[in-house]
């Protein structure tokens, strides 16, 4: 296996570190907001549409590392001849249906 994943690990680059706890922030925010408007008496409505709001930004960011782990992970474990990473990769799937 190359710098990609080692032992479960997996080695990001910087801007990749610093890309991914830019949303985790941004989330950790609507998070943290959601919960100020509860505590503020906020209608369902409004509270509804930012939970829907977390709930793409997190698919969204699981998209991003699924994407990031399908185009280096998956390649260079499928190139090394393991295949069983196709496994993991379809179970991944189920997981975010």
């Amino acid at each position: 296996m190359a710098d990609c994943c080692n032992h479960k690990k997996k080695v990001r680059s910087d801007e990749e570190k610093k890309a991914i706890a830019s949303r985790l922030n941004r989330i950790a925010g609507q998070i943290n907001g959601i919960q100020k408007m509860v505590e503020e008496d906020r209608y369902c409505d409004d509270v509804l549409t930012q939970l829907a709001a977390v709930d793409k930004a997190v698919k969204s960011l699981a998209g991003l590392i699924l994407s990031a782990h399908m185009h280096t992970c998956l390649v260079e474990q499928v190139q090394a001849g393991d295949t069983q990473i196709v496994d993991e990769v379809v179970e991944l799937f189920k997981r975010f249906q």
